[in-house]
């Protein structure tokens, strides 16, 4: 079985531990409803630090060619913030389809 690239965007705070074990959760959900998740949260931060404008410049760019190799944008979170709709005008821009996580946990159920 072949799964879909889903790239997971939500709105993720200072602290990298917490990022991780939310991401953690939020690609788990995906995985089970059929997806191969892409989290750039979960695997970015061991190697990039964000301290120097080169490697946020770098990071955001690495970030958007993994969005736009997937196949659906999973909005994960309570809240919108200005990085999840930069993730969300990506999508649109490149005709990628996107949803909420509860969306997808919500036609995953009806299989």
């Amino acid at each position: 079985m072949t799964r879909p690239l889903a790239y997971i965007t939500a709105p993720w705070g200072e602290d990298d531990l917490e990022n991780a074990t939310a991401a953690a959760g939020y690609c788990r959900q995906a995985y089970e409803a059929g997806y191969a998740p892409i989290c750039p949260a979960l695997f970015m931060p061991t190697y990039l630090k964000g301290n120097s404008p080169a490697e946020v410049k770098d990071r955001q760019e690495m970030s958007a060619e993994l969005l736009k190799r997937s196949r659906i944008l999973i909005v994960c979170g309570d809240t919108v913030n200005d990085e999840v709709k930069s993730d969300i005008a990506l999508a649109k821009h490149c005709r990628i389809s996107y949803t909420t996580l509860s969306g997808i946990m919500a036609v995953s159920s009806l299989d």
